[in-house]
């Protein structure tokens, strides 16, 4: 796609597209049969529309399978994860979060595949 990455985790990557005071926008890719960690975030929500590919998303222990188009609110402290099931394709999603923060630092864990 040629973008530069902001980040590279070991789920994936994502690039911020746009960062303001009051939202910020990512572009999030996820490797296939890659998730990333079960966590919470304190001061923003966050809307996850899926463009490519298929998506598992863990809402508060419920798991929801959502297609390219479709989205779902991750709402303020609830708990949440985001997984590819392919073995092939890699899963983009865009993510739009409010709120007072949007900093990295605003993770609360409960599980990570990755020892964070």
């Amino acid at each position: 796609m040629g973008e530069q990455w902001t980040e590279h985790r070991p789920w994936g990557r994502f690039l911020n597209l746009l960062d303001t005071e009051f939202t910020k926008v990512k572009l999030i890719e996820v490797d296939p049969e890659k998730r990333l960690s079960y966590q919470s975030h304190q001061k923003r929500k966050e809307v996850w529309t899926v463009v490519a590919g298929e998506a598992t998303v863990t809402l508060d222990d419920k798991e929801h399978r959502l297609n390219a188009g479709e989205n779902i609110v991750i709402p303020l402290g609830a708990k949440h994860r985001l997984a590819n099931p392919s073995s092939s394709q890699k899963l983009s999603i865009i993510e739009v979060q409010t709120g007072s923060y949007f900093g990295e630092d605003d993770i609360t864990r409960y599980q990570d595949d990755w020892g964070r």
